[in-house]
């Protein structure tokens, strides 16, 4: 818990401390951001010159958007043809743009090679239930099996990960069209993220027994028939296909020096807790994990002797937790202030943008 405060010293170099006075004040150490970025953002992409591929996540709330729409106008300012993409089911990408980017890739207005996504949901999900229905249908029908497919799709659309499957195969359709340099991505909640990109390894996994099981049944039907000639089986074709493609994605995803996720967090208990729980598995799964991002940092300087007892509180809650970002993420790439006024248009994504590259 944070000292209750009513006013407070403004420290007046790095290290110093931020004093409150009341019943239980005591002092808190105010955390210069050098001593929390190591290699900054800028740094880390300009030793990564081939990174692509860069996405956004965090807990729900802590500035995912902003963070991803000021890393998107950065690199368009680069001269990089850049997509900015949102595969939340929430997308926020519009209202921070001040333009309709919904359903369709658009150039964002005033800035030459700037363009941005925001993925349709429901219509992706629309579609992956069409092509499943008709290759279930292909299926049946090369099998001889005399039955509807509608009970089969059912099933198959009914999984709780069908949503994150069909999201995840418009994402990678965007990455193989390879039409920009950059693609930045505005992704869900850091829960809704590990299993829209973890499905490049289930797929990889599932594809491989399948493709075990076609050759066994294969195998039999050879061994059955009278005919002992092999015939062109259209769904071993299919499954080879499918597993190039996401052995590609999974290429793709796991390329260090391609890929970057980059954890966005609030000085705050929450943001740190979910951070510390899903960074250890993008880690296995192979995912590179760019670094973290802190957002919505107040300047300690602003405490003066007017400062009300809110304000300071939340400026020392702020420092204790900063505290536990420097002892916990060696990787943490920019501190980014909270603004006076609400980060909407690209004006003040410009801002944002200084600081994060700074």
């Amino acid at each position: 818990m944070v000292a209750s405060a009513t006013r407070g010293t403004v420290p007046e170099s790095a290290g110093e401390s931020i004093q409150g006075t009341g019943q239980n004040a005591r002092q808190v150490s105010f955390i210069p951001a050098e001593e929390l970025v190591r290699e900054s953002l800028l740094a880390f992409t300009q030793n990564h010159p081939q990174l692509k591929y860069v996405f956004f996540g965090g807990k729900g709330g802590v500035g995912k958007t902003v963070m991803a729409g000021a890393a998107a106008l950065w690199y368009a300012r680069q001269g990089r043809r850049t997509l900015l993409a949102s595969t939340n089911p929430v997308h926020s990408l519009s209202a921070l743009l001040g333009q309709n980017v919904f359903g369709a890739e658009r150039q964002v207005a005033g800035v030459p090679g700037f363009y941005a996504y925001e993925i349709d949901t429901a219509d992706t999900i629309k579609r992956s239930k069409e092509e499943i229905r008709e290759k279930i249908r292909w299926f049946l029908k090369y099998a001889d099996i005399p039955t509807e497919s509608d009970a089969f799709v059912e099933t198959a659309t009914m999984n709780p990960s069908f949503e994150e499957s069909a999201m995840f195969e418009n994402m990678i359709n965007i990455m193989f069209e390879d039409k920009y340099e950059v693609y930045v991505f505005d992704t869900a909640p850091t829960a809704n993220a590990r299993r829209l990109l973890g499905m490049s390894k289930v797929y990889s996994l599932w594809v491989e027994k399948m493709v075990e099981s076609r050759k066994e049944a294969q195998a039999m039907r050879l061994a059955l028939s009278f005919r002992k000639r092999q015939e062109k089986d259209p769904l071993m074709d299919y499954l080879i296909s499918f597993r190039g493609r996401i052995g590609q994605a999974n290429r793709l995803l796991t390329d260090a020096s391609r890929t970057a996720f980059y954890f966005v967090t609030l000085p705050e208990a929450l943001p740190i807790a979910v951070i510390r729980r899903f960074i250890g598995w993008f880690h296995d799964f192979g995912i590179p994990v760019g670094g973290v991002v802190v957002n919505g940092v107040i300047d300690p300087g602003v405490i003066s002797a007017s400062t009300s007892e809110f304000v300071l509180n939340r400026v020392m809650m702020q420092q204790e937790y900063l505290a536990q970002i420097r002892d916990l993420f060696p990787d943490v790439r920019a501190v980014v202030p909270l603004f006076e006024t609400e980060v909407q248009g690209l004006k003040m994504l410009e801002r944002v943008a200084e600081v994060l590259f700074r």
